[in-house]
Order: structure tokens, then C-alpha cells, then sequence
């Protein structure tokens, strides 16, 4: 019995890492990475069908990701898509925060949306009133789509949506999360959905964040 539910569990496993959604249902899959996804061969990636990539580029006022020079440069030697990811911070001005993804992500008329990674964090106590977060992640907004050129895409977890509704008062495109079933937590719909965060493939060391823009 044992070694059957060991079976079972390995089979469970392997599913669940090298799922993703269909592509006669989302014909356009990507990968977002960081520092945390190890070493990246972007040539095997591109082999994999990965049509586009975002790299986290900052953290917070302070945090810029390592590997982030790196990644933006290959991936556009490879001839794919690329955007930038900052991930936002309750226990920083979005003032600081701007000018630090201003200071990391070069100008590129031909990037993607920048993102904004809108999440708890255990790091980070702070829970402000639903206006001040709406007010800083304007003031956020603003001067990356200014450095940009484009409006930035909001991709926001369920607990933080449920906390501060942004959604529904910031109108910028959305990127939803949620494992195997698309979500639907927004009161409008999705542009893009992080299907997984645990899918593995070849090129990557450990596995990235898989996603697809919705048809």
C-alpha cells in the first residue's frame, strides 16, 4: 500500500511540474524568472516553446536582482519577447521604489509591459489603509509607464486583491495567479495568468513561474 501511494505520489508530482495549459486554449506561453530560477541556458529555453520571458529586475526601494542584467540581455540575444518585473513593497514610498526600477531596467520601445508584483510579504508588516496603497501604486505606475512607454500590467495574488480591490479602481491590464484553474477573482477579466509556479523545463535549474496571455 505504501509503495503504491509512493507511486502515486511521485505520478501526482511529475504531473503537477510539467503541467501547463493547452495551447488550443492559450495559444501564447511564457515564463517569468529570477534569481531564484538558477542558471538559464535562454537558447534551450527558447527551444521549449516559450514564446516571451519577464525578469524580475527590482525589489522593494533596495532590492535589485542579481541575475537581472543577464537575463535581459539574453533573452533578447535570443530573439524573445522580454519585460521587467518589480515587486512592490508596503514598507517603501513608491517614489523610492520607481527610481530604483528606473535606475535598473534600460529603455526598450520594443519591451513588454512593465509589471508590478502586487503581493504580501512576510518581510513586510505593514498593512496601510486601501488609499494609501491605491495612491502609491499610481504614483509607481506613473513614472515606470513614463520611463516605459506603455501602460504597466498589475499582476496582484487573491489575498491581496481581496484585501485592497485594486482591480477594479486602477485601470491597467491584469496578470492573475492561481495553479491548474483560471482564476477568477477579478471583478474584469485577465490579461495574462500565472498558471504555475512550480513548472519545470529544460534550460532552467529549478523551476520558473509558467504563464499565458489570455486568448
Amino acid at each position: 500500500m505504501i509503495v503504491i501511494l509512493a507511486a502515486a505520489g511521485m505520478f501526482g508530482w511529475r504531473y503537477a511540474v510539467n503541467w501547463a495549459p493547452a495551447r488550443s486554449d492559450y495559444a501564447v506561453q511564457g515564463i517569468d524568472v529570477s534569481e531564484a530560477s538558477g542558471a538559464i541556458d535562454w537558447m534551450t529555453v527558447k527551444a521549449n516553446d516559450v514564446d516571451f520571458a519577464y525578469a524580475r529586475a527590482t525589489v522593494g526601494a533596495a532590492g535589485r536582482d542579481a541575475s537581472f542584467a543577464r537575463n535581459w540581455a539574453e533573452i533578447e540575444n535570443m530573439g524573445l519577447r522580454r519585460g521587467a518585473i518589480h515587486v512592490f513593497s508596503l514598507c517603501a514610498p513608491a517614489e523610492a521604489q520607481a527610481g530604483a526600477f528606473v535606475a535598473t531596467v534600460p529603455r526598450d520601445p520594443e519591451a513588454l509591459p512593465a509589471a508590478i508584483d502586487l503581493a504580501f510579504d512576510q518581510g513586510c508588516p505593514a498593512r496601510p489603509s486601501r488609499d494609501v496603497v491605491l495612491t502609491e501604486i499610481r504614483r509607481l505606475a506613473a513614472t515606470m509607464e513614463t520611463h516605459s512607454g506603455k501602460p504597466a500590467i498589475l499582476r496582484i495574488t487573491p489575498e491581496f486583491e481581496a484585501q485592497y480591490q485594486v482591480g477594479s479602481a486602477i485601470p491597467r491590464p491584469l496578470w492573475s495567479t492561481g495553479f491548474y484553474r483560471a482564476p477568477d477573482y477579478f471583478a474584469r477579466p485577465w490579461a495574462m495568468w500565472q498558471s504555475s509556479t512550480i513548472r519545470r523545463i529544460d534550460g532552467v535549474e529549478r523551476p520558473v513561474n509558467w504563464n499565458v496571455v489570455a486568448p
